[in-house]
């Protein structure tokens, strides 16, 4: 059992770092829900933070896969959002009331996260051991950057419309190239 709780340290950690990171943003009163990042104090701001939230992505990875061989991948993914469940109470503990509608009020396509998240994980702890952290990581990234460009594209889910133009384009074309480089390595 020791093993077990020796291994999720760092993802409390990192999930520390990281629910600090979204209490800080929340402060940030330039943020809105209605309105996209367009200042560029604020977007210099915002990518290095992504960025290094991406990293933590990696790192979960490479703790999740042995946890999932060792107790198994749907405890390991339990643990995982346990773990972030509960240090996400305690900061909206802190936090206090928020501002907005009731969750029963929302449009419950708006809740789809919710199974997602729990999804990706699994996914992420299922993979992991057996392609490796970088090939997990450059196909999710492809998955992403895919579908994102699409949801900008059209706008989906509330998003700001972007066309698909040929840098982006070009983009996803690396994308997957850096995949089967990747893969091929």
């Amino acid at each position: 059992m020791l093993p077990f709780i020796a291994q999720l340290r760092q993802p409390i950690i990192r999930a520390i770092v990281y629910l600090s990171g979204l209490l800080f943003m929340q402060t940030l009163d330039e943020v809105s829900v209605s309105a996209p990042a367009t200042k560029s104090g604020l977007r210099l701001l915002l990518l290095p933070l992504v960025i290094l939230a991406g990293m933590g992505l990696s790192v979960e990875a490479g703790l999740l896969g042995p946890l999932g061989v060792q107790v198994g991948h749907l405890w390991a993914t339990l643990s995982i959002f346990g773990v972030g469940s509960a240090i996400l109470f305690l900061l909206l503990l802190f936090a206090g009331p928020q501002k907005g509608p009731a969750l029963t009020d929302l449009p419950r396509w708006q809740l789809i996260g919710g199974f997602l998240g729990p999804m990706y994980v699994v996914v992420l702890t299922l993979a992991t051991p057996h392609i490796g952290i970088a090939m997990t990581m450059i196909a999710i990234l492809s998955g992403q950057v895919g579908k994102s460009v699409l949801i900008d594209h059209f706008g989906w889910f509330g998003a700001t419309r972007k066309k698909v133009n040929a840098e982006r384009w070009l983009a996803l074309g690396l994308i997957v190239v850096a995949l089967v480089l990747i893969a091929r390595g």
